[in-house]
């Protein structure tokens, strides 16, 4: 099987293993990640965490544990541009320095060992924890409890003005979502970093997982416009043009379509 492969397998199963599919995601760019070895690996991290928690009921350690994580050096990675190596797992088991998404990842997997109950939250722009039943969200790069006034503020500095907080933002996301937005995220800065084919493994793998929509299919259309595969690209144009009800938007896709048929021929 591929890496690719065991990921979907590991999102099909009765009991989906999150953290295992997102180090599959990490060896489809990786070869010589080995995820059976990073999963053993990480007992000597639960130990660590587990002898630094404090003796209180299990609903009540998730945050301790982030708080344990923070002082074990796991930080959100301040690099500028942020490159892929804050999204991909087994460099942020290295480094200890990740997006929230991957410290997230990191910090559900130890409380599922740990029994601990957190899940996570597909909050806009930055990715979140919630305790099942609580009043507050939580931050994954370090613990602070979020009420709604601090994610009001938080989805105003991501999002803009315009944006206006609803339960939905709120609400525990599965793990199929959550390795769809980790590779969004991979798609990003593979792009950002030039990396232009590692960058359309993300893209695949997006509408691979995710209900196809415009957005990710222009993603890979201008990726293959990057690497210069004009049909694959007319695909995911049509494709978008499909989806899509805005109507200005569909002017410009099909004016792009046009240009793109025109240049083939040519060529």
């Amino acid at each position: 099987m591929s890496a690719r492969d065991h990921c979907l397998a590991c999102l099909n199963s009765e009991q989906p293993a999150l953290f295992e599919a997102a180090l599959w995601v990490a060896a489809e760019h990786d070869p010589t990640v080995q995820p059976s070895q990073l999963l053993h690996e990480l007992d000597g991290l639960k130990h660590q965490v587990d002898a630094g928690l404090p003796s209180l009921p299990l609903q009540e350690l998730a945050q301790p544990l982030l708080r344990r994580l923070n002082d074990l050096d796991f930080h959100e990675d301040d690099d500028s541009p942020v490159r892929p190596q804050a999204a991909l797992l087994h460099t942020v088991l290295q480094r200890r320095r990740g997006q929230p998404l991957s410290i997230a990842l990191i910090a559900m997997e130890l409380a599922r060992r740990l029994n601990i109950p957190l899940q996570g939250v597909n909050f806009p722009g930055y990715f979140l924890l919630r305790v099942p039943g609580a009043d507050h969200l939580l931050d994954p790069c370090g613990g602070r409890r979020l009420y709604t006034r601090d994610c009001r503020e938080l989805l105003l500095r991501y999002i803009g003005p315009q944006a206006q907080l609803g339960a939905e933002h709120m609400q525990a996301c599965d793990a199929r979502s959550m390795i769809v937005r980790l590779s969004r995220n991979l798609r990003h800065l593979h792009l950002q970093d030039e990396n232009y084919l590692y960058a359309l493994k993300d893209a695949e793998r997006v509408l691979q997982l995710a209900t196809p929509n415009v957005a990710d299919h222009l993603a890979r259309a201008d990726l293959y416009q990057r690497v210069d595969c004009p049909q694959a690209e007319r695909f995911d144009l049509q494709r978008a043009l499909l989806l899509c009800d805005d109507p200005a938007l569909r002017v410009r896709l099909a004016d792009r379509l046009r240009q793109l048929t025109a240049a083939t021929a040519l060529h």
